[in-house]
């Protein structure tokens, strides 16, 4: 465990406000087993971890869900976070936002929405969110967002029913006024990890659709931000997951439970802390959650010798354990990885059947 002298301080707070959420997406963070309603923090909950945070060097808080909107006090939250100094980011579906109450959210300090889209399509981005009419609802709180002067951000999660439409997704979102737009490819946690074999692309669509992000980036220089997150089924070197475990960012679930990222919870022998009965910061330095792969002494070969491994610390433990069994193996995406066979068998995988909906 590093001297809490030398610990990184976090600058980005996942708050997960709720797990409720209107729609189904089959690709969706959250986890399997859904946290209630009955034990969400309250916004006076909210109100203290947000200034913990602050106090802890956190600069954005991201209020997420499920769908944020879902709760009637969103107001008191934003305002809370605001008020504690955190630039607030709303991410959501769009479902649930009326424009009286958009306008509530940016008298309370509201900094940034972000609206996740499911394709260019409205027939098929509503299949995706298994919720008719959503593609007009985003499109219709989009330019609210605009019409208020509000930075906009538009994210594209990526898979194959919908990764041939990269460029009129891109095109949509300068269209809705957006001034950035993620590309995510999906990554295999939770309940896309439950639909992996019905939403991996192949390796030439995922090769062409990478070509089309740098070609639309040049096209567009200067009119829109496009990032893209790259799919890492088929990556030779893996990504320093959360900028490396426990160094960058928190996740407090609905219920105030503390993670090192939103998919930490399904490696089953972590402890993980509440902000019910200890501080932030105590959590931060201190959690046998946080500390258990934070820096480079619990790696093993070939990891532990690797000129790359303050660079992206191992890759991603939750990739690790869901493909290898073992939260401590190195991440199989990477080509030494002894296990990265079992990443391009997987990749390989097909099935055409319909989603297993996040319900």
């Amino acid at each position: 465990m590093p001297a809490i002298a030398e610990l990184p301080r976090p600058i980005g707070l996942l708050a997960e406000l709720t797990h409720r959420c209107p729609l189904a997406c089959p690709y969706c963070s959250n986890p399997l087993s859904l946290e209630s309603r009955i034990g969400e923090l309250s916004a006076e909950d909210w109100r203290r971890v947000f200034n913990e945070a602050a106090a802890l060097g956190v600069l954005q808080a991201h209020l997420s869900g499920g769908e944020p909107a879902a709760r009637g006090d969103l107001v008191d939250i934003v305002r809370s976070a605001q008020e504690s100094g955190l630039y607030t980011n709303l991410i959501t579906s769009g479902i649930g936002l009326t424009p009286a109450r958009l306008d509530a959210l940016a008298n309370a300090g509201l900094d940034h929405v972000q609206i996740s889209i499911q394709d260019s399509e409205a027939a098929s981005a509503d299949h995706i969110a298994g919720y008719s009419g959503a593609f007009e609802r985003k499109k219709t709180l989009a330019a609210e967002v605009v019409n208020r002067k509000m930075p906009l951000t538009v994210n594209c999660v990526v898979h194959r029913l919908n990764i041939g439409r990269i460029e009129a997704m891109v095109a949509l979102a300068l269209q809705l006024g957006a001034s950035r737009v993620e590309i995510a490819h999906v990554q295999y946690y939770g309940w896309a990890l439950e639909n992996r074999s019905r939403l991996m692309p192949t390796h030439a669509q995922a090769e062409r659709a990478a070509a089309e992000i740098e070609s639309l980036r040049a096209r567009y220089q200067g009119a829109i931000v496009i990032d893209a997150v790259v799919p890492d089924y088929y990556a030779r070197l893996p990504k320093p997951c959360m900028g490396g475990w426990g160094r960058r960012s928190l996740n407090v679930t609905p219920s105030g439970k503390v993670l090192p990222c939103h998919a930490a919870e399904s490696i089953p022998d972590l402890e993980f802390w509440s902000v019910r009965e200890h501080a932030l910061s105590d959590i931060w330095e201190r959690s046998p959650a946080f500390n258990a792969f934070r820096g480079t002494a619990w790696m093993r070969e070939p990891c532990a010798s690797c000129a790359r491994r303050e660079l992206d610390f191992g890759g991603c433990r939750c990739q690790a354990l869901a493909l290898t069994g073992d939260a401590r193996a190195t991440d199989p995406v990477c080509h030494l990885s002894p296990d990265h066979r079992k990443v391009q068998e997987l990749a390989a995988l097909r099935d055409d059947s319909g989603f297993t909906y996040r319900r």
